[in-house]
């Protein structure tokens, strides 16, 4: 059952990826409408478990800045607040790209910082501190909060739905999956996207650099994530021995990391184009970009170490820094978890890099001056 429900939501995210935007846009768009639907009635919730219970939150002692927490964050955060460039991926399909791309940007940041800040305020002021944890928190404050319509508290600390309550977290369960399913959609759309593109430049194998004429979306490349991550699924299945629930914040590690390391090249570039083709006409520009830069890159590198090796510079897998479900003794298993499948996704960069040599030697280098005379 497990390999018919993952394998599941891998094919249908790489169907939905192949399809044409014009197809399968409904995809994201009902995975906005779950966000709203689903932070918007655990927002209300939270307020008439306000009005019931009382607050029960922490104190304001409890939100002292430690390095702990700083550490347990940051790469949390940043994964949540990368990405916005995405629909940029896609700019030849929108009307007018110069505007739209830019007003897509700004109000997914404001819909997002909106979001995301209601609940988490809701979770640490209405719910006691045992309800604060760490990946799943919001399934677990959802629980505690829905009791309010028909449930109880366990004097341990474990919630119980019935009637209207178990009705509305069973909305609740599936609401949470359509957004896990088409927030996995969207990365899909646009970062396989870019990644043909790419390749069609040089960075990566000439054959995956190809987007079809049928569909206008990268179907080789597609198929390929498809592939990777059905790889993935079962060695994950296998290697834990149906333990995946504690190797998931592994698991979870690894994909902030390599997300987040892809950005150590992503903002630099931006300066560095900048500089290399000042006269080019360029259509967004990025505000304070030399220190935002420098700021972002630093983030980014402190949050890939301590993903990596949580803890570091006080207490390397100490028990305020072990992720959920892993003890010290652990901590060199851990490491290779979050280090090999870093190394091999990089060796893959690599190789990419090696096979796309001769289509980069056909590409026709032309001198900044000349580039910028022929757009005018």
């Amino acid at each position: 059952m497990f390999y018919v429900v993952a394998l599941l939501f891998v094919w249908v995210s790489i169907l939905a990826a192949i399809l044409s935007f014009s197809r399968a846009k409904w995809l994201p768009t009902a995975g906005a409408f779950a966000r709203f639907l689903l932070l918007g009635l655990f927002s209300v919730s939270c307020v008439v478990y306000a009005a019931k219970h009382g607050v029960h939150g922490l104190g304001a002692g409890s939100y002292k800045t430690t390095y702990s927490g700083f550490v347990l964050l940051v790469g949390v955060l940043l994964f949540n607040y990368v990405g916005f460039e995405l629909p940029s991926s896609a700019g030849e399909e929108m009307t007018n790209p110069q505007k739209d791309v830019p007003f897509a940007i700004i109000r997914s940041t404001i819909g997002s910082v909106l979001l995301y800040a209601l609940p988490v305020l809701g979770i640490l002021i209405v719910l006691p501190s045992s309800a604060v944890t760490n990946f799943s928190g919001f399934v677990d404050a959802m629980k505690d909060v829905f009791t309010i319509y028909g449930g109880s508290i366990a004097k341990d600390g474990t919630p119980s739905l019935t009637g209207a309550g178990a009705v509305l977290g069973d909305a609740g369960a599936i609401l949470f999956i359509i957004c896990l399913l088409t927030s996995g959609v969207t990365w899909i759309m646009g970062s396989d996207r870019a990644l043909a593109v790419s390749c069609y430049d040089g960075a990566g194998p000439r054959s995956l650099g190809v987007i079809s004429a049928r569909f206008g979306t990268p179907v080789r490349v597609n198929i390929f994530s498809g592939v990777v991550a059905t790889v993935i699924v079962i060695l994950a299945e296998t290697i834990t021995n149906g333990d995946a629930a504690k190797y998931f914040g592994a698991v979870l590690g690894v994909t902030i990391s390599t997300t987040l390391i892809s950005y150590l090249g992503i903002y630099p570039a931006v300066w560095k184009l900048r500089r290399s083709y000042p006269g080019v006409e360029r259509p967004y520009r990025m505000p304070f970009m030399k220190s935002l830069t420098v700021v972002l890159v630093v983030l980014i590198v402190i949050a890939t170490i301590q993903l990596i090796l949580p803890g570091l510079g006080d207490s390397w897998f100490g028990s305020a820094y072990a992720p959920t479900g892993w003890v010290y003794s652990e901590k060199w298993v851990y490491l290779l978890t979050e280090l090999v499948p870093v190394l091999v996704f990089a060796a893959v960069g690599v190789l990419f890099w090696w096979l796309g040599r001769k289509t980069r030697q056909e590409v026709l280098t032309v001198p900044a001056d000349e580039s910028v005379a022929a757009m005018e």
